[in-house]
């Protein structure tokens, strides 16, 4: 049993590994286009700002389940392949671009506004403004929030399991839940809490260290 549930582990951390990844990266450049274009932005701009708005909660709204099964085409177009561990990477990423998003939204949104204004009043340019204050004084918040992303990732790639996205969901569900084998069931809901442990710790170990 032990060299199974490794392989599953194994699959899972590839999955939360790559997606949150990707995840980030993309919730980082749209978080960038929201802070830009919103209302209280370094450059407001309505039009951009409601459709990115739109788009973001559109996308938010879908369950998880849900949105895998509709982007199953899509994820043949760029995987290859609908099902297993891999394939599953695809709709995990789209479904925590937004939710990452907004998550480093609010996070840069908290920035104090008078040390925005103080960098604006020495000359500094709207990119040294962002990236040079805004998103220095936001880091804690948001290397915290990667954590929480990871960490809800885990719980999809456990969903994508039961549906032949692999990893310890499909361990549990398919040998655990479907097979009646309690122990295996209970080991991975156990390795799934160790793993939520330690990417909370990782998190909050960083935090500290940042602030």
């Amino acid at each position: 049993m032990a060299e199974i549930m490794l392989d599953a582990l194994a699959e899972t951390l590839l999955m939360v590994s790559c997606s949150t990844l990707f995840s980030a990266a993309g919730g980082f450049g749209l978080s960038i286009l929201l802070i830009m274009t919103g209302p209280h932005g370094l450059r407001p701009n309505p039009r951009v700002y409601t459709v990115l708005d739109i788009v973001v909660n559109l996308v938010r709204s879908f369950p998880f389940m849900i949105l895998m099964i509709a982007l199953i085409p899509f994820t043949r177009l760029v995987a290859g392949v609908a099902y297993g561990s891999g394939a599953a990477i695809v709709p995990l990423t789209v479904a925590a671009i937004p939710f990452m998003a907004r998550l480093i939204e609010g996070s840069l949104l908290e920035v104090d506004p008078g040390v925005v204004e103080a960098a604006r009043s020495f000359g500094a340019s709207d990119r040294q403004i962002l990236f040079r204050v805004m998103v220095k004084e936001a880091l804690p918040s948001i290397v915290l929030n990667v954590a929480i992303l990871a960490i809800t990732l885990l719980g999809y790639s456990a969903m994508a399991g039961a549906i032949g996205g692999g990893g310890l969901g499909a361990l549990a569900y398919n040998e655990g839940y479907i097979r009646f084998k309690a122990d295996i069931m209970f080991c991975s809901v156990a390795v799934l809490i160790l793993v939520v442990q330690c990417i909370q710790s990782g998190g909050n170990h960083l935090y500290k260290k940042l602030r």
